[in-house]
């Protein structure tokens, strides 16, 4: 049967399949430990459920202690086990510790009432610590920090009171003496601060909202909600229903467990399915690797869905522009102006090969992008590869098109010389030389006539001279590149100095071709646009590679831009399989170096 028939996409099917089998001795440690958890917390919710008294008139309300319990284990267990890095799944489950205290108060065991008298009021604090750690398990900024200090402040501390004066006669050790109106300033005063608490968390909330993307907005606005309302009721419930409209304590309590049976689901559908950092299963990550073919997703994706991030990207580095660029080629930005947004340097043996551009709301803890980036460097400096390999192709066929380009236009150049300037002139010297064969006498006398002959056909050779030395100098022609290479020197109206270490004939005549005019465009650009004072040429050959180098210091901001000499130039070089560097900032003079393989 396959796969679409059993309606599982085959992609879906392939990916459980690489990624299931594959688990550290770390993440298998972290699954026998939440088994052990689970059967832990089963077992007490079932001693709670034993030594509850559910049968009783009037404690209708206690059964819902034993189903909170197991509904923060699961929840907990659950969150915890799919993403073993955030925290939020160990909060939910200390939040139902503190709801089995709360429930084991109501048991007639001593120890039992003692710890639940203590705790009766600290799954409330719980319960603010996961609204403000969501979504990662991390507390961020000041105020969450002081606001949760105080919400274990009011739940602990401001409760003893509240037992120290009331005595329980299920658990007398903890009452020092019967002092009604102590308990009950206590309990205005634990009130009090608790409504301070709420107000702080709900302003915290708000902000948080605020600052938001939308993205984020439809994960956060349905929980903090709920958890919003969640807190008031549990806070206001007692008096407000009980004195307005005469709700008795156990329908109350009912609403009040009722209401924190959600908030686990709540916040571990949020961990699971929300905009939430996915900072476990980077295993995942490193068994995407091993997968085959063309069925594993992109990089990005995958990286996305790891960490939960959507809005992830993938920036690939350039050596050779010192700059990001994206999947498509198109130019990032290093440092991004939305200080909301991280990057992580991707670097393998040393060498930067890119960047992890992500949202820190949903991606909390830089290490986790770190590591990460450590995981699918190899993968992605292939991607970068590929990149490059393709933007190298269509880089050669534009530059082959513009040789071509180049080629042409030279020809016609060539060409309208021969035809405007030369040819024209060497007709008019013939039909002078025809005159004065037929001269007789008349005009001027035959020497004058054939001097002036002479000199027109000296500026027509001259002419001939500098087209042919502007298509191939007879310099290099003739005596190779080191002779040219000083016959250029010698004619710079600039100091220059040279600096030899080539023989003539080391290298193809090609080479020497290109090397030469490499030459003479960086030198022609000194002296027209560099306002240098000397310039220094090198020329050299180190194994099987010619490295030429020109450098002075003028004024800099040399640039290879389209239709320039210096784009001509790289042109040239990479037609070769050579490589060529312009180092040319504002003010501290323009260094061209250029290395081309010698054949």
């Amino acid at each position: 049967m396959s796969d679409e028939r059993r309606g599982r996409p085959a992609d879906m099917w392939y990916s459980c399949m690489v990624l299931a089998p594959v688990k550290s001795p770390l993440k298998r440690s972290l699954d026998r430990a939440l088994i052990a958890l689970l059967v832990a917390g089963l077992f007490f919710a079932l001693l709670l459920v034993a030594l509850l008294p559910i049968d009783e008139p009037g404690a209708g309300a206690l059964v819902l202690f034993p189903i909170n319990v197991v509904v923060y284990l699961v929840a907990g267990v659950l969150a915890w086990y799919r993403r073993p890095s955030n925290r939020m799944g160990a909060l939910i489950l200390l939040a139902g510790g503190a709801v089995f205290l709360g429930g084991a108060g109501n048991t007639e065991i001593p120890l039992f009432v003692a710890l639940g008298s203590i705790a009766a009021s600290l799954p409330l604090a719980v319960f603010v610590h996961l609204l403000l750690a969501f979504p990662s398990g991390r507390l961020v900024g000041r105020l969450a920090h002081v606001t949760v200090a105080l919400a274990y402040f009011t739940a602990i501390i401001l409760q003893i009171p509240l037992y120290l004066w009331a005595p329980d006669i299920h658990a007398p050790g903890l009452a020092l003496a019967d002092v009604p109106e102590l308990a009950r300033l206590g309990s205005d005063i634990q009130a009090a601060v608790g409504g301070v608490v709420l107000t702080m968390t709900v302003v915290l909330l708000i902000a948080r909202i605020r600052q938001a993307t939308a993205a984020e907005r439809r994960a956060l606005v349905p929980l903090y909600g709920y958890g919003i309302f969640a807190l008031a009721v549990i806070l206001g419930s007692t008096r407000v229903l009980g004195a307005m409209f005469g709700w008795s304590g156990e329908a109350t309590g009912f609403l009040q467990l009722a209401v924190l049976a959600g908030v686990p689901i709540a916040f571990a559908l949020g961990v699971l399915l929300g905009g939430v950092a996915r900072t476990g299963e980077l295993e995942e990550l490193g068994a995407w690797l091993g997968a085959a073919g063309d069925e594993k997703p992109a990089i990005a994706g995958a990286l996305a869905r790891t960490l939960g991030d959507p809005s992830l990207e993938v920036w690939f580095w350039v050596p050779t522009t010192m700059k990001y660029v994206d999947v498509q080629g198109v130019e990032a930005e290093e440092s991004p102006p939305d200080p909301r947004r991280g990057i992580e340097i991707v670097e393998l043996e040393g060498r930067r090969i890119g960047a992890i551009s992500y949202d820190k709301a949903l991606v909390d803890d830089p290490e986790l992008a770190k590591t990460a980036s450590r995981v699918v460097a190899i993968a992605l400096d292939r991607d970068r590869l590929t990149a490059e390999l393709h933007s190298s192709r269509l880089a050669l066929q534009l530059s082959r098109e513009r040789l071509v380009e180049a080629a042409d236009s030279e020809r016609r150049r060539i060409a309208r010389n021969l035809h405007d300037g030369l040819q024209v002139q060497l007709v008019l010297l013939a039909l002078e030389a025809q005159q004065l064969a037929n001269a007789g006498g008349v005009g001027r006398p035959v020497s004058e006539r054939a001097t002036a002959l002479r000199r027109g056909i000296d500026a027509a050779a001259t002419e001939l001279r500098g087209l042919v030395h502007s298509v191939m100098p007879a310099a290099l022609v003739e005596g190779g590149l080191s002779a040219a290479a000083e016959d250029l020197v010698d004619r710079m109206p600039i100091p220059t100095s040279l600096h030899l270490g080539v023989t003539d004939g080391d290298c193809s005549p090609t080479v020497e071709s290109v090397a030469y005019f490499v030459v003479a465009e960086a030198l022609a650009n000194a002296v027209k646009y560099s306002q240098a004072r000397a310039i220094s040429v090198s020329l050299r050959r180190q194994g099987e590679t010619l490295y030429v180098a020109v450098s002075d210091d003028g004024r800099g901001g040399a640039r290879a831009i389209g239709g320039s000499g210096l784009l001509g130039m790289a042109e040239r070089i990479d037609v070769l399989g050579g490589s060529l560097e312009i180092v040319s900032e504002p003010g501290q003079g323009t260094s061209i170096r250029a290395e081309v393989p010698c054949g």
